[in-house]
């Protein structure tokens, strides 16, 4: 692991949480990343159709943030998505342990990210740390802007 430290702060956003099946939506995301406290990143994308939701919009910050990292780097990834930090943390190995089935014996949504941020957060020194949503954290609130402004473009 080299010495220098990366921190990344991600936020999801769409336009609805509770969708029906096959409704059309829209969902943002944001990445910020810093390397030794200089923005060397600001990352976002938008993401239309039936999968667009607020979850799926917060892997993909997560994985787009640590994508824009280098192998073996050390990384503080701040995110509000305790989804997130639980899937990687708590529920991963189970998961894989079960073939991509979550506790109750159904497939793992959304595991097509999963399995791709799970290789990224393997192959470096990933500190998860979860804020508050909405409470004033400046990296948060920063990314939760550009997941905002992603919907709309």
């Amino acid at each position: 692991m080299n010495e220098t430290k990366y921190i990344v702060a991600t936020d999801g956003a769409s336009n609805t949480n509770h969708i029906k099946a096959n409704q059309f939506s829209i969902a943002g995301w944001g990445a910020l990343v810093l390397k030794d406290g200089t923005y060397i990143h600001k990352l976002s994308g938008r993401i239309d159709g039936v999968l667009a939701t607020n979850i799926r919009a917060e892997l993909v910050a997560a994985l787009e943030g640590l994508k824009a990292t280098p192998l073996g780097s050390s990384v503080e990834l701040f995110t509000d998505s305790e989804y997130v930090i639980k899937g990687l943390t708590e529920w991963m190995d189970n998961w894989k342990r079960k073939g991509w089935r979550n506790s109750a014996k159904k497939p793992v949504a959304h595991k097509d990210l999963w399995t791709e941020l799970d290789e990224l957060y393997q192959n470096r020194d990933v500190q998860l740390t979860w804020v508050k949503g909405h409470s004033g954290h400046l990296l948060n609130e920063e990314a939760d802007t550009l997941a905002k402004e992603a919907m709309t473009s």
